[in-house]
C-alpha cells in the first residue's frame, strides 16, 4: 500500500471512529417543536419536579443548574441554582451555556419561556395532567440527553407500578374525596390535575372535579356541602398540617364522623414524578381504610 492509500485509509478510520449523532426531533408537551443537534450535555430544569425526572430518567449527569427547592435526589441541592420557578434568572442561565431547558407550563411565566428560545436556547415545556404522562416524559427526557435505556427502564418500571395499584383499587366502591392544598385560602385541585388522577386510581372521586380551575379556591361551605366521606391534606412538608383538624369543628361531615381526615407529604404527591406512586400507594390505602371505617 503507497503512501498516500495508506493516509486515506488512517482518515477514514478515523472518520468511522467518530461517534455519529443524528439530530433529535420531538414536540413537548404544548406540541411545540424542539430541535437539538445532538444529545444535550448541558441541562437547566425549572422546575423542582423537572429537576427530579432528569435524574430518574439517568440524565442527572448533564444538569447544570436548577431552580430553588430541587432536594430529591439529595444531590441536586448542590447544583447551581438560577431562581424559583415562578422568576428564573435569565441571565444565570444563559451563563450556564445549556443546550436544553426543561420548563413547566403550570409554573414557569411564559415570558421567561419565550426569552429563552427568543435566544436561541432549545426549550422542553413539561405539563403533565395523567400518570402516563410521567412515563410518556421519562422517556422523551432520555431522548433528549441520550439516556434512552436508563429512562426507558424507569417508565417501565412506573406503568408496571401504575397497572398493579389500578388493578388492585381502581374498580374498588368509590369513596368520595376532598384534596385540600392548603387552608389560607382554602384551596383544592379539579378533575384535571394529575392528583385528581391518583385518586381515581385508588377508587376515589374528588367532589370538586368539576371545578374549572386547575387549583380553584373555595369555601368552607362548599365542602360542608359536598360533604366527603374522606378528607386529604398536603401542607408544606413531612409534617401533617394542624389545619386539617380544624374539619372536627364539623361534626356532620362524614369524614369527620368517620375519622377521615389523613395526610401526604407534598413531595410525594404533588411532585409529577415515579415518586407520585409513593403517595398513590399510602393514598389507596388510606381510602381502604375508609371503606373498613363504613357502618355495616
Amino acid at each position: 500500500m503507497t503512501l498516500f492509500r495508506r493516509g486515506l485509509a488512517l482518515i477514514a478510520a478515523a472518520i468511522t471512529a467518530i461517534p455519529a449523532f443524528a439530530t433529535i426531533d420531538l414536540s413537548d408537551d404544548m406540541g411545540t417543536p424542539v430541535h437539538l443537534d445532538a444529545p444535550a450535555r448541558r441541562i437547566v430544569s425549572l422546575a423542582p419536579h423537572v429537576t427530579e425526572l432528569i435524574y430518574a430518567a439517568g440524565a442527572g449527569e448533564a444538569l447544570v443548574g436548577v431552580v430553588d427547592y430541587s432536594d430529591y435526589p439529595p444531590e441536586a441541592s448542590r447544583l447551581p441554582s438560577v431562581g424559583s420557578y415562578t422568576r428564573a434568572d435569565l441571565e444565570a442561565i444563559v451563563a450556564l451555556k445549556p443546550d436544553l431547558v426543561i420548563g413547566w407550563r403550570s409554573g414557569n411565566p411564559p415570558v421567561q419561556i419565550d426569552r429563552l428560545r427568543a435566544l436561541g436556547i432549545p426549550v422542553f415545556v413539561n405539563e403533565s395532567r395523567d400518570l402516563g404522562a410521567v412515563a410518556r416524559t421519562l422517556r422523551r427526557i432520555g431522548t433528549m440527553a441520550g439516556t434512552e435505556t436508563a429512562a426507558n427502564a424507569a417508565a417501565d418500571a412506573f406503568e408496571a407500578r401504575e397497572a398493579a395499584l389500578r388493578d388492585r383499587y381502581a374498580s374498588l366502591a368509590p369513596v368520595s374525596v376532598f384534596y385540600q392544598i392548603w387552608n389560607k385560602p382554602l384551596m383544592t385541585i379539579n378533575g384535571e390535575h394529575l392528583i385528581s388522577a391518583v385518586i381515581r386510581l385508588c377508587g376515589g372521586r374528588n367532589v370538586f372535579d368539576s371545578e374549572d380551575l386547575l387549583a380553584p379556591k373555595i369555601g368552607e361551605e362548599s365542602v360542608l356541602v359536598a360533604n366527603p366521606e374522606s378528607i386529604v391534606a398536603s401542607g408544606m412538608g413531612e409534617a401533617r398540617p394542624e389545619w386539617l383538624d380544624t374539619w372536627r369543628r364539623w361534626p356532620q361531615l362524614r369524614a369527620v364522623q368517620q375519622d377521615n381526615l389523613f395526610f401526604i407529604p407534598p413531595e410525594l404527591i404533588q411532585r409529577h414524578t415515579p415518586r407520585i406512586l409513593d403517595g398513590a400507594t399510602r393514598l389507596c390505602e388510606q381510602l381502604d381504610q375508609a371503606r373498613q371505617r363504613r357502618a355495616p
